[in-house]
């Protein structure tokens, strides 16, 4: 793979080449839990029922892995601009020592963290016995989780999306083969229900550690001689943990979100507005899926000339950025808010959800730009070694609507509606904040680049 210098050329041509395989490769990761949702829905209503209670236990572990990749790609990125290759090489070495050792970790701990989390939803009979068991083996497979979300920090610092993306779309077939193999024991092989279904996660988890770390020893980047001569550093885990921490508490904080505003909406709307609000995500979801990778590529892009000292640079990829960002959204807006009710009926065709549906819709086209704005900002804040504020703001979204929704639903006496404008407001209020920190910080980096140094 040929290792690209993202401090010259194009920044037009550096977007595509790292934005749009990355998106490719976020979509089929989607479709790769959309497998696993239909396929446990074979299994039984209570198999359904224990992956869904799984999911904020799940998102501990994504948040953790993909803490230590956005960490080691913004840190990647700045010493490959900087030209350290030396530093790079010590950062792989560091980062896949402590991928290893935090996988290990969670590995030897995941049946007390699993059996607690799910003692906290409330869960018991089948769905807690079914959804334990699944989590459980997924932790099992956490070496390889931290491990492909680490080499693929360290390959996009050098511009290489495509790999991941490779991974990612081998990893969706392998799993479609995999998941009724292992849930209803074919070939002979024992009937496994929702184990099967956490162990070809595993499974394809394992195989793209193999594939990614092939391409990362294959590409130009790689230097064989400097990382044998790397050294275990204290200071380099630090540095990761510093950047890895931030990132992953932000991620984490999605699961207080999402509790925060399914209580709200059940007090106001009930179980058709649930469902509603339930397939709404999902298409919101896809409509962002294909600005994922401008992410990828602002931190990159942001993160070399970081290094390289190129403040204009740096400024003009945020820009382009922002640009495709907003006008993929606003096409996306446009559909959404136009095919509404047809969109919400392709997942449930009852009348109570399609409108409650619809209605949630047509006020979120209004907040499909404002994740654009913080996705980006906060990316560039990453890519310049300020992620604390990623937390911070993550915190103040999901924790915010609390007195908000219960003023605009409760004491204005807007009911559900005042829940959905309570979500664009938090996420406009939560923008503005972002942009005028962000601004700060990049306005310090120019003034001190433009100081003037004595002797």
């Amino acid at each position: 793979m040929q290792y690209r210098d993202l401090t010259t050329g194009s920044l037009r041509e550096h977007i595509r080449f790292i934005a749009v395989p990355a998106s490719v490769g976020f979509f089929f990761n989607t479709m790769f839990n959309v497998i696993d949702t239909y396929f446990a829905g074979e299994i039984g209503t209570a198999a359904l029922a224990g992956l869904a209670i799984s999911f904020p236990v799940y998102i501990l572990l994504i948040a953790l892995s993909s803490g230590i990749g956005n960490a080691v790609s913004a840190l990647s990125s700045i010493s490959l601009g900087k030209k350290d290759n030396q530093a790079y090489h010590t950062l792989i070495l560091n980062s896949l020592f402590l991928s290893v050792i935090i996988g290990i970790i969670l590995v030897l701990f995941s049946s007390g963290i699993v059996d607690g989390l799910f003692q906290l939803t409330g869960a018991t009979g089948d769905a807690f016995e079914l959804g334990t068991a699944y989590t459980r083996t997924i932790f099992f497979g956490s070496v390889f989780f931290t491990l492909n979300y680490a080499i693929n920090g360290m390959l996009s610092a050098q511009g290489d999306t495509k790999s991941y993306r490779n991974f990612l779309i081998i990893g969706f077939f392998m799993n479609i083969i995999l998941d009724p193999l292992f849930i209803f024991g074919w070939f002979g092989l024992p009937q496994l229900g929702t184990i099967g279904i956490a162990l070809a996660t595993v499974v394809v988890q394992a195989i793209g550690t193999l594939y990614l770390g092939y391409r990362l020893l294959r590409s130009n980047g790689f230097v064989r001689e400097l990382f044998l001569s790397a050294k275990i550093a204290g200071a380099s885990i630090l540095e990761i943990l510093r950047q890895a921490i931030p990132s992953a508490l932000s991620t984490a904080t999605v699961a207080i979100g999402v509790f925060v505003i399914n209580y709200f909406v059940v007090q106001y709307g009930g179980e058709a507005t649930i469902a509603a609000y339930g397939v709404s995500l999902r298409i919101e979801q896809i409509v962002l899926l294909p600005t994922i990778g401008l992410n990828t590529a602002a931190l990159t892009i942001i993160g070399q000339n970081y290094g390289a000292k190129d403040f204009n640079r740096m400024q003009n990829a945020l820009k382009l950025t922002l640009r495709y960002g907003l006008i993929i959204v606003a096409i996306g807006a446009l559909i959404v808010f136009t095919f509404a009710p047809t969109l919400i009926g392709l997942f449930d065709n009852s009348q109570d959800v399609i409108q409650a549906g619809t209605n949630y819709l047509r006020i979120a086209t209004l907040v499909l730009p404002a994740y654009i704005f913080l996705y980006l900002y906060l990316s560039a804040l990453q890519a310049i070694k300020k992620p604390n504020f990623g937390f911070y703001i993550g915190l103040f979204r999901q924790l915010f609507p609390i007195v908000l929704f219960q003023f605009l639903a409760s004491t204005l006496n807007l009911g559900i509606f005042g829940v959905w404008w309570g979500i664009v407001i938090k996420n406009w209020v939560a923008v503005i904040i972002t942009i005028w920190y962000t601004r700060r910080q990049f306005k310090a980096i120019e003034d001190q680049d433009q100081t003037p140094t004595s002797g």
